[in-house]
């Protein structure tokens, strides 16, 4: 409901449409009760009584009502679907958006806990399933409340005695509801959960297809996705059983009214107590009444799926934004470089990454960070960037406290080239002129051929025009990090991080990017994180890290006649 607050007026003009064509519905049989009391009294029927004395007389003005009602029972029809599926398409754009640009702000360690197939499933799935039970269960649910009330005003009017057993099944009708909905919350809740697990699953599955035909891991995979579908299979039955169970139920209620208004008003007709054409009345409204109370059962099985759906979405937009809050703007004066300050750090309680570091990048300078696998170099960029937040100490960037920036103004001034090179599905133009959309054509050659990647580029079917496919995959390795390179020289930051930049290019693609970069960090603050020793040999400063500490500091040369850490780093047989 707090999603319609701005558009409460489609909700009102929804339900007064589903309400008017309700009322237009069930007129047709109160007509035709009135079409048998012509029949049977003729001059004497309820009609003449309005001055239609003419039995003939009496059916055209009933043909008439007839084609006014229809007429207008279909326009209300085509309104309230406009309205309802108007504002289900309205409520589902807007619910994605905000969930979506929630998820953006999370935690980077939310992301951690988190599979991709099952974000995808939330913010997908599952606000496709509201959007189906606004479609069509709100107007059920308007309608058969309508209908319950007009018909009731019918039958206490013209039969108070017949009413009063006509509505006693509507208790059992409404108890039976609530019980099933009670039983059927955790159960379409796990029908969900399960859904996000084979989407996981298939997601995954996907991306990593080399990896599976590499490993001629088919069979397994087959078998994997096989266990998750009968599990989602197996939580579908379990909640089908209990809301299946609810039609029978109403079947047996609706069966008991419309005998009431069987046996005792064709009693009362009998004996001269009630007018034939009002019994016939009654009898087609008991149907009208009581069936339609059969369709509760899919709108609530409608009605738990979408709050099933909407309690993942909610909790998605409940969870707490930490680091990604919006802050005061500051300018950064990147005269005074980058000053790490005793920083401590752990991805999980009890297993610090960082103890005690301090690292100072001078404004202009290029100082590399090396070490063993897992001692924490990546993690000090992470804190730079605000991806996570220290446990103590503190970050200075462009004297100002990181720790009091807006996030996207800082990242604004840092360019990231990582191992891990994201590329996305589009066009090579796209992907190197994400940093800076409005980039002229020349611009983006320009960065191109900086970063030795417009010889390939050239090469391409349609040259920057090209699709690249998902993350790039059309692409080599080489090709991907140098279109990466092209995008942080595109952006120009005044900082630069390089984080294991070419560990994973062949020695030809490396001398290429090691040339580009050559340019790319000239009178730049440039800090590099490399396994590969011998592409920082020229940096202004070295920080050698073990343990989650600073072990040695100092240039190539003479980190080498120490003969300790990077010494050992410098002759180990891999490097």
């Amino acid at each position: 409901m707090a999603y319609t607050k701005n558009h409460r007026r489609d909700f009102y003009l929804g339900t007064l449409f589903s309400f008017l064509n309700k009322t237009f519905d069930v007129a047709p049989e109160i007509l035709i009760g009135i079409a048998i009391d012509v029949v049977v009294s003729k001059e004497e029927s309820f009609l003449a009584k309005w001055g239609f004395a003419e039995p003939t007389e009496q059916i055209m003005i009933l043909a008439l009502l007839t084609l006014l009602i229809w007429a207008c029972e279909s326009l209300f029809e085509y309104l309230f679907h406009l309205r309802w599926r108007g504002l289900a398409q309205s409520l589902q754009h807007e619910f994605r958006v905000d969930a979506y640009n929630h998820l953006q702000k999370l935690d980077m360690s939310f992301f951690e806990d988190k599979s991709t197939g099952g974000l995808v499933s939330v913010l997908n799935d599952d606000i496709n399933q509201l959007e189906r039970f606004l479609n069509t269960g709100m107007n059920s649910l308007v309608q058969v409340f309508t209908a319950v009330l007009l018909i009731g005003i019918v039958f206490f009017v013209l039969a108070p005695q017949v009413a009063i057993f006509a509505f006693v099944p509507m208790p059992i009708i409404l108890w039976g509801a609530f019980y099933f909905q009670k039983r059927a919350a955790p159960l379409y809740l796990n029908v969900r959960e399960k859904a996000a697990v084979i989407g996981s699953r298939l997601s995954g599955n996907i991306s990593g297809m080399s990896t599976i035909r590499s490993f001629s891991a088919q069979k397994k995979e087959m078998e994997n996705v096989s266990r998750d579908s009968l599990s989602y299979l197996s939580a579908n039955k379990e909640a089908i059983a209990v809301s299946s169970a609810f039609n029978p139920l109403i079947r047996m209620a609706v069966l008991m009214g419309f005998l009431a208004t069987f046996v005792l008003g064709g009693k009362m007709a009998i004996n001269g107590e009630l007018n034939v054409g009002f019994y016939g009345v009654l009898v087609f409204l008991t149907q009208r009444l009581l069936w339609p109370l059969t369709s509760l059962a899919d709108t609530i099985d409608l009605f738990e799926r979408a709050m099933a759906s909407a309690d993942r979405v909610l909790d998605l937009l409940k969870t707490p934004i930490n680091i990604e809050v919006e802050k005061p703007s500051h300018t950064f004066d990147h005269t005074q470089g980058i000053e790490f300050k005793n920083l401590h750090f752990s991805y999980q309680k009890g297993f610090p990454i960082l103890q005690g570091v301090n690292i100072s990048v001078p404004a202009g300078k290029t100082v590399a960070i090396v070490g063993p696998t897992g001692s924490g170099k990546s993690t000090i960029t992470k804190l730079l960037l605000k991806f996570y937040q220290q446990e103590s100490g503190d970050v200075y960037f462009g004297g100002q406290n990181v720790a009091d920036c807006d996030p996207p103004d800082l990242r604004r001034d840092i360019g990231l080239v990582s191992q891990d090179v994201f590329l996305f599905q589009g066009s090579v133009f796209e992907n190197i002129a994400y940093g800076k959309p409005e980039a002229t054509r020349e611009e983006v050659i320009l960065a191109a051929k900086q970063a030795h990647a417009w010889e390939f580029i050239e090469q391409l079917p349609l040259g920057l025009d090209t699709l690249i496919g998902e993350r790039g995959q059309k692409l080599s390795g080489g090709q991907r990090q140098r279109l990466s390179l092209a995008r942080v020289i595109l952006k120009n930051p005044p900082v630069l991080i390089l984080d294991e930049a070419t560990s994973a290019v062949d020695n030809e693609t490396e001398s290429l990017i090691q040339a580009s970069l050559a340019i790319a960090t000239k009178n730049r603050t440039t800090i590099v994180i490399a396994h590969r020793l011998s592409t920082i040999i020229h940096s202004d400063n070295i920080y050698v890290l073990a343990g989650g500490k600073v072990v040695e500091e100092g240039t190539h040369q003479e980190l080498l006649k120490q003969q300790k850490t990077y010494y050992q780093l410098w002759n180990a047989p891999l490097i």
